[in-house]
């Protein structure tokens, strides 16, 4: 499969393609908030996102600035070849659960350090998600969790036909 032609980027903006694998992670100086069912169960400014060619970032959120309670075990885990062993949590609101839309690394890779027991959210079963004051759309597809904002370009992996890039 060809690789896409990615889209151009305009001023304040940064394209995905230009993301590096193996993946790059920073920290994000900006406020991060994640709204669920009327409550904001996590909000921070000591975030960090992980960058990764063709992919939105995603964003993890330290668990001291997680509301207490609005997680619980999923069970089950997956393995990325650069972070290690994930762990799956559902989000727990005052009417509803949400399974297995959060994730975290308790002991990732020594690349990945950082990230140690740091939460990632899917946007799309989140009321809101948001970078700085700005609501992020869900990466498309149902796999992957990047958090798309007005900074970034794609074509994105997840869209149809995207998997064998």
């Amino acid at each position: 499969m060809r690789r896409p032609i990615p889209l151009p980027v305009g001023p304040g903006q940064e394209s995905v393609w230009d993301y590096p694998r193996p993946p790059r992670l920073e920290p994000v100086p900006e406020r991060l908030r994640v709204i669920f069912e009327g409550v904001t169960i996590a909000d921070t400014v000591r975030g960090w996102r992980v960058l990764e060619t063709s992919h939105p970032p995603t964003y993890y959120l330290p668990p001291g600035d997680i509301l207490p309670g609005a997680l619980a075990s999923a069970g089950g885990g997956s393995v990325c070849e650069w972070k290690g062993r994930a762990a799956y949590f559902d989000v727990v609101g005052p009417q509803r659960r949400a399974e297995r839309v959060a994730w975290a690394y308790p002991k990732p890779t020594e690349r990945f350090a950082a990230l140690a027991d740091h939460v990632a959210f899917y946007a799309g079963p989140m009321d809101a998600c948001f970078v700085g004051e700005e609501p992020v759309i869900p990466q498309p597809g149902g796999f992957y969790g990047g958090w798309v904002t007005g900074r970034i370009v794609g074509p994105f992996k997840g869209e149809p036909g995207t998997m064998g890039w």
